[in-house]
């Protein structure tokens, strides 16, 4: 199981000033922790609640359907591309990143054991996607195009102009190239795929975007590259065991939760640095940043006060934003509070060559590249500390699907766990919606005129 060690985040470590004491807090804090992880669980299976993905592990049907759907286009697709942004691509880019090796698309088809490629087009920069398409065989490049409400703008124009090369290209065989996956019943894209035919799987109703990773919009690309998402969601499952425990002594989603809370509302420390020290968890941040930020920045409360609520999420890697951002997390303003993930075993290993021996640079002569980044990762925590900047580890054994599952579930209990301490929704996103309208004016969406008139008045003055 993936470990939490909070011992930096202590103010017998860090001092008072910027520290917690951590066994009095989780005393003081024990009953209503323990009242929050019950009513979790107790409004899972409630339709409203927006806690739907707590039971995504256990979700037996979903994993069924995207490996009949992967057997039978086995060898037909030489690229997967996933059109999605936000939430539709974060997690889906996070784990095939973190699972699939290193430099995936440019090893040869031997070498991914007969399995696609994978590109995401997670933006709308018209040089990016240009460049994509002029090297992308389309007839064999298989097109999964992701968004719950079927009508994100930046993901819909994607689909109409992959469908229209497509469709140029292949004539009416274009639509065994395209699959969906959209809401269940309503919207834009789930009456297109019903009118033109094409396979299509569901993002569960009651389960938001950022929150959808372990639903079709992230498992069928899992699959159809040949990842094991049996693993995955054994992770969940036992990781989902564990965090039931409302002991907060003994929970560690509970534990980091209260200790970002803590530091956000009573020390001031209203930035939380994610900061994996493996290249291939880099994209783990990326996907933090939304959860984190999406969920917890709201300017509303539950009990109807206005108060701006939610500390702000900062992605890094180690070791190379030890060279870049380490600066101003020593020196700089103490609002931070870092976040480290260790990586227990790295899959291989790399000897560093005895040469040099008499030059300064000798000492790493017999080292490993191992030892190094382990060295610059306990190196760095002890900085931080010297500094008097709170560190919080999350440990994890191996980057294998199973520890995967685990790390990324425990990070959304800890969101749904910190939204229930500030006494926010951390499920909803209203101000996204305010900026997905004022796109639908500008691009002249029916409805919306309106709007386009008042905004484009707006924009002569900012």
């Amino acid at each position: 199981m993936i470990e939490l060690d909070v011992k930096s985040a202590d103010s017998t470590v860090i001092g008072e000033e910027n520290g917690l004491n951590l066994a009095e807090e989780f005393e003081n804090y024990k009953e209503k922790i323990a009242q929050i992880i019950t009513d979790l669980y107790a409004k899972k299976d409630i339709q409203g609640e927006g806690l739907q993905w707590m039971n995504l592990g256990y979700s037996q049907e979903t994993s069924w359907y995207v490996k009949e759907y992967a057997s039978l286009v086995e060898n037909r697709f030489d690229n997967i591309l996933v059109l999605g942004i936000g939430g539709s691509a974060l997690g889906g880019l996070a784990v095939t990143h973190a699972l699939l090796k290193p430099y995936w698309n440019l090893l040869s088809k031997e070498e991914r054991n007969g399995f696609p490629r994978i590109f995401f087009l997670d933006n709308i920069d018209p040089d990016q996607m240009n460049s994509l398409l002029d090297i992308l065989d389309l007839s064999k490049t298989l097109v999964n195009v992701i968004t719950k409400s079927g009508d994100t703008a930046e993901t819909m124009a994607q689909y109409m102009v992959l469908k229209d090369k497509l469709e140029q290209q292949l004539g009416d065989d274009y639509r065994k190239n395209i699959i969906v996956t959209t809401d269940r019943k309503t919207g834009i894209l789930r009456q297109i795929s019903e009118q033109e035919g094409y396979k299509a799987f569901v993002v569960p109703d009651d389960v938001g975007g950022r929150f959808s990773v372990f639903t079709a919009v992230g498992l069928l690309p899992f699959v159809l590259t040949g990842i094991d998402i049996d693993q995955i969601t054994l992770g969940i499952r036992e990781m989902d065991a564990t965090l039931k425990n409302t002991n907060i002594f003994e929970n560690i989603a509970a534990q980091n939760a209260l200790i970002h809370y803590l530091m956000d509302t009573k020390l001031g420390k209203n930035i939380t640095v994610m900061m994996p020290y493996s290249d291939r968890l880099k994209y783990i941040a990326d996907w933090f940043v939304q959860l984190w930020a999406e969920s917890l920045g709201k300017s509303r409360r539950l009990d109807g006060s206005k108060t701006p609520t939610g500390s702000t999420p900062v992605k890094a890697v180690g070791a190379t934003d030890q060279h870049a951002q380490m600066q101003l997390f020593n020196e700089g303003p103490n609002n931070k509070i870092i976040n480290f993930i260790r990586v227990g075993e790295f899959d291989t290993q790399l000897e560093i060559p005895q040469i040099f021996q008499y030059t300064g640079i000798g000492y790493l002569g017999g080292k490993t590249i191992n030892d190094l980044i382990n060295a610059e990762a306990d190196s760095t925590k002890v900085s931080l500390t010297d500094y008097s900047k709170p560190v919080v580890t999350i440990k994890i054994p191996k980057i294998d699907g199973y520890h995967i599952g685990q790390l990324l579930y425990m990070l959304e209990i800890q969101t749904a766990i910190a939204g229930m301490l500030y006494n926010v929704n951390a499920f909803n996103q209203p101000s996204v919606s305010q900026a997905r309208n004022y796109t639908y004016a500008l691009m002249g969406r029916i409805g919306y005129e309106e709007s386009a008139n008042a905004l484009r008045e707006k924009m002569l003055t900012v």
